[in-house]
């Protein structure tokens, strides 16, 4: 596994690559990797010949208040967990070579990226849609590997992709999840022991939220008992919220029902924000109310 530095020699790398018949296979992660990312990495690497895994710390998606010092940062043990999962690449670029002096280009970003984490991270997405275009520039491969737990990021990128007509496949890969349910996120190393506890509530939601889809509940009902399974671990919710898992949109009436549909939550633990989600499949007209 090589580790590339410099934007114009990744771009070469793959470039030949591909000049040689290979398939390249593209994971963008901020580092901190857990097995989440792992998922991803291997999922490339089963699909792909070669696979480039980019680590960067990306500052123009986090507000002045955010955490963009603190965010964790474990470069030596995120290459020998990526060398495991059969890695050919890692990029690391400093983010002056990703943000070169004088830059003054913005990605700006609307539909699905203006609500749920968009309205409470203002211009978070616009950072979100200019890195990853530049990481696509750098690292110019067949097909890129996005989490689903990021489920609006994964819409907004495959919306970017469509909109700019980019070269690039997008595949969404499944939430990877702890023994307790809770989604695996490099945030979550900033929980104290009782906040981890109490943070179970989203999965927990969640679920419930799939039993109440699977019985034939609507829209309303799911979401209020998503917000009822947060405040009875006393977490803060930002949002719960049941959309078109494609648009991010209100249900229409034609769908409402039927779906399918996704439905995003987002709940505080002091100063941690925490997300997920749960894809609810289309059901049959039956299971509706009547």
């Amino acid at each position: 596994m090589q580790i590339v530095r410099e934007p114009a020699r990744m771009r070469a790398v793959v470039q030949a690559a591909r000049a040689a018949g290979r398939r390249v296979g593209f994971v963008p992660t901020m580092g901190a990797l857990h097995a989440g990312h792992a998922s991803l990495a291997a999922a490339a690497a089963r699909s792909c010949d070669d696979v480039a895994v980019s680590i960067f710390v990306n500052p123009t998606q986090f507000a002045p208040h955010e955490d963009f010092n603190r965010y964790p940062r474990s470069f030596d043990a995120d290459c020998a967990l990526l060398e495991r999962q059969g890695a050919t690449w890692v990029f690391a670029p400093a983010v002056e070579a990703m943000y070169p002096p004088g830059n003054a280009t913005r990605i700006v970003v609307g539909g699905p990226a203006l609500g749920f984490e968009g309205a409470m991270r203002p211009g978070h997405f616009d950072g979100v849609a200019t890195v990853v275009h530049r990481l696509f520039h750098a690292v110019p491969a067949d097909v890129a590997f996005f989490g689903a737990k990021d489920w609006q990021q994964t819409v907004v990128v495959r919306r970017m992709v469509d909109d700019l007509a980019l070269p690039i496949e997008i595949v969404v890969c499944p939430t990877v999840r702890e023994p307790d349910g809770l989604a695996m996120s490099s945030r979550n190393a900033y929980l104290s022991p009782d906040d981890r506890s109490r943070a179970v509530a989203l999965s927990v939601g969640l679920g419930r939220a799939a039993e109440l889809w699977d019985s034939g509940a609507g829209p309303s009902a799911i979401e209020a008992a998503v917000r009822d399974a947060l405040a009875a671990r006393g977490i803060d919710c930002d949002y719960a919220a049941v959309v078109d898992p494609d648009s991010l949109d209100k249900l229409a009436a034609i769908n409402s029902e039927t779906g399918p549909a996704v439905v995003l939550v987002a709940g505080r633990l002091g100063t941690t924000r925490l997300i997920d989600n749960y894809l609810l499949p289309r059901r049959p007209a039956a299971a509706t109310p009547a």
